[in-house]
C-alpha cells in the first residue's frame, strides 16, 4: 500500500539548489533511514513530506496521516532535554499515524531512553523515516537507507551497515575505474609522443641525397606524405585524449603523526587518581567516595544515564578539586557544546593554527580528514552550519599542544560521516581520550575501558563497550538466576499451603509469584 508519493521536487537555499529529488515513494511497513552530510536537506525534505513547508517545485501526495517528530523541540520549559524529547516521542505513538517522520529523535536521551525507544518503534506497526547521526539506532531498525548527496536521493537495501558495505564497494569500483582511466591517458599520451617524434623525423632530409640536391628537389613526396600521415594519427591520438572521460581519483586518507608533549613522562603511567571522591548536586548525592586512575593513552569512556553525574565528573577532573591528583605530565583540552574556543571572525586554519605546534603538513591533513579540503580551510567559521563548527573545534582542539583530550557528547550535532571521521582520528590519537557519549558504536569503536555511573555508584570496568555489556547481561543473567530459585522455593511453599488451606489471599500471592517468575524467565 502506497502511503506518500512526492514527484519533481525541487528546493532552493537562497541561489544553492538544495534538494532535486525526481520521485519518492513510501509504503506500509517502510523502514527507511536517512543520511547525509550536515547542511545536506535532510531535515527540509522531512519538512516538505510532512507538507510544513512548500518547495519551490513538485508535489507531495500523502495517502495516510503522517506525524512530524521535529528535531528542534521547545525549549521554553524547566524540563530536561531528555524529557522533553520523551515527551515529543509519547505525543507522536499516541496519535499513531501510519507514517512517522523521526527528526533525530535520540536527541537528549541516554542509553536506557534510546534502546527503549528502539523496542518500541521495533514493535510500531507504521512505516517510518528517521534522520540519525546514531548508526546502532539505525541498524537495528532500517531495512533501507536513502543518503542525501548533492541535492538527489540513492537507494540503499538494508541496514546502515549494509549501506557502508555497499559504500565501499562503489569506492573500490571508482579506484579501479580511476586506476583504468590512468592506465588508458599514459597509454594514449606515450603514443601520442612516439607519433609527434616520427612525423619529426620525416621532415629530415633522406639519406643518399646530397645537400645541394635536397636544396634542389627537397625531401622526396614520400617523406612529405608520410609526415602528412603522421600528424593525422596524432591529431587522432589527441583527440581521443580529449574525448576520454575524465574519472576523479578517490581521497585518500594519508596517516596521522602526532608529535605529544611530555610523551616519555606520559605513556601507560598513571596521569591522574581520584580517591574517595563523591559527587553532590546541591543535596542530592550523584554518587559516593569514587576511587580509580587513568593511564596515558587510555580511551575512557563515562556512561550512564542523564542527571548520573557524568558531566559533573569531568568538571571536577578539569578543575583538580580535592582528592583528584593530576600529573604534572598532563596537558589537558577540553570540548564542549559551547564552542567558545573558536574565534568566527577567522578562517577555520587560522583557528586551528592559533592553538597548535603542529606543521600545517599536519594541520591540513586533519582538516581533510574533517571534510574540509584545500581552499575550504580559508572559510570564516562564521559562514559554517553548527556541525561544521563542531567540526573546527574538534580538529582545533584534537591539534593543540595537549596529550589528553576531554570530551562531552562530541558527536552531537555531526552527521554520520563526520562522526566517522572523529573516530578514525581519535583511534590513531596516542594520547589520553576522556569522553562522556550515548553514541554506543562511537563508543563500542574508540574505548578501551569503560566507567558507568549509576545507581549512585561509580564502577570502572577495563575493556571495550561490547565486553560491558556482555558481562552485565550475565551479572543480570545470575542475579536472575538467584531469584529464579528463590521464588522457585516461595512458589513450592505457597502451592502446598494453597493444598492443606485455599485461600483467595493465598491464591493472589501465588499468581503475583508466577508473575514475577515469567519476568525473570526473559534473561534466560
Amino acid at each position: 500500500m502506497l502511503l506518500l508519493e512526492a514527484h519533481h521536487i525541487k528546493h532552493y537555499v537562497q541561489d544553492r539548489l538544495l534538494l532535486d529529488v525526481d520521485r519518492l515513494e513510501i509504503h506500509q511497513k517502510d523502514r527507511i533511514g536517512l543520511v547525509g552530510r550536515n547542511g545536506s536537506g535532510k531535515t527540509t525534505l522531512l519538512h516538505i513530506l510532512a507538507k510544513k513547508i512548500s518547495s519551490e517545485e513538485g508535489s507531495v501526495i500523502q495517502h495516510t496521516q503522517c506525524g512530524l517528530l521535529p528535531q528542534f523541540k521547545r525549549t521554553d520549559t524547566t524540563k530536561s532535554g531528555g524529557e522533553v524529547t520523551q515527551e515529543y516521542i509519547q505525543k507522536a505513538f499516541v496519535k499513531d499515524p501510519e507514517l512517522l517522520l523521526a527528526d533525530e529523535p535520540t536527541t537528549n536521551l541516554d542509553t536506557d531512553h534510546i534502546e527503549w525507544l528502539e523496542k518500541k518503534l521495533k514493535e510500531w506497526q507504521g512505516a517510518f523515516i528517521i534522520v540519525s547521526h546514531d548508526r546502532e539506532f539505525l541498524d537495528a531498525l532500517c531495512t533501507t537507507i536513502w543518503e542525501i548527496n548533492e541535492g538527489k536521493i540513492k537507494e540503499y537495501t538494508g541496514n546502515y551497515s549494509d549501506y557502508v558495505e555497499q559504500k565501499e564497494v562503489e569506492r573500490r569500483q571508482e579506484q579501479l575505474a580511476y586506476e583504468k582511466y590512468e592506465k588508458k591517458r599514459k597509454q594514449l599520451e606515450e603514443a601520442l609522443k612516439l607519433k609527434e617524434k616520427k612525423a619529426e623525423r620525416a621532415t629530415k632530409t633522406p639519406k643518399k641525397v646530397s645537400k645541394s640536391e635536397a636544396k634542389i628537389t627537397g625531401a622526396k613526396p614520400y617523406f612529405a606524405k608520410k609526415q602528412k600521415k603522421l600528424q593525422k594519427t596524432a591529431k587522432a591520438i589527441e583527440t581521443r585524449l580529449e574525448k576520454l572521460e575524465k574519472v576523479e581519483k578517490v581521497k585518500e586518507l594519508p596517516p596521522l603523526k602526532m608529535n605529544l608533549p611530555n610523551a616519555e613522562a606520559f605513556k601507560n603511567r598513571i596521569i591522574f587518581r581520584v580517591e574517595d571522591v563523591t559527587g553532590r548536586i546541591s543535596e542530592r548525592v550523584l554518587w559516593s567516595n569514587a576511587s580509580f586512575h587513568v593511564r596515558g593513552g587510555d580511551k575512557l569512556a563515562i556512561i550512564g544515564p542523564n542527571g548520573s553525574g557524568k558531566t559533573t565528573l569531568v568538571k571536577k577532573i578539569i578543575n583538580e578539586e580535592p582528592g583528584i591528583t593530576l600529573s604534572p605530565a598532563v596537558k589537558m583540552g577540553y570540548f564542549s557544546q559551547n564552542l567558545n574556543i573558536l574565534d568566527v571572525e577567522k578562517s577555520i586554519i587560522e583557528n586551528v593554527q592559533s592553538s597548535s605546534k603542529q606543521n600545517e603538513t599536519l594541520i591540513r591533513t586533519v582538516l581533510a580528514r574533517m571534510h574540509f579540503f584545500r581552499d575550504d580551510v580559508y572559510k570564516p567559521v562564521e559562514v559554517l552550519s553548527g556541525g561544521e563548527r563542531v567540526k573546527v573545534a574538534l580538529a582545533k582542539l584534537f591539534l593543540s599542544d595537549i596529550n589528553t583530550l576531554i570530551l562531552d557528547e562530541p558527536t552531537n550535532f555531526l552527521d554520520t560521516e563526520s562522526v566517522e571521521a572523529l573516530e578514525s582520528l581519535l583511534k590513531e590519537y596516542e594520547g589520553s581520550v576522556i569522553f562522556v557519549s550515548h553514541d554506543r558504536r562511537f563508543i563500542e569503536n574508540i574505548a578501551t575501558r569503560i566507567l558507568a555511573i549509576r545507581n549512585q555508584k561509580i564502577v570502572l570496568f577495563d575493556g571495550t563497550y561490547q565486553q560491558y555489556k556482555h558481562a552485565q547481561l550475565q551479572k543480570n543473567r545470575d542475579t536472575a538466576k538467584e531469584k529464579r530459585l528463590l521464588l522457585e522455593t516461595k512458589i513450592s511453599e505457597v502451592l502446598s499451603r494453597l493444598s492443606i488451606e485455599p485461600s483467595k489471599e493465598l491464591e493472589m500471592e501465588f499468581q503475583k509469584l508466577l508473575r514475577e517468575k515469567r519476568e525473570l524467565d526473559k534473561f534466560e
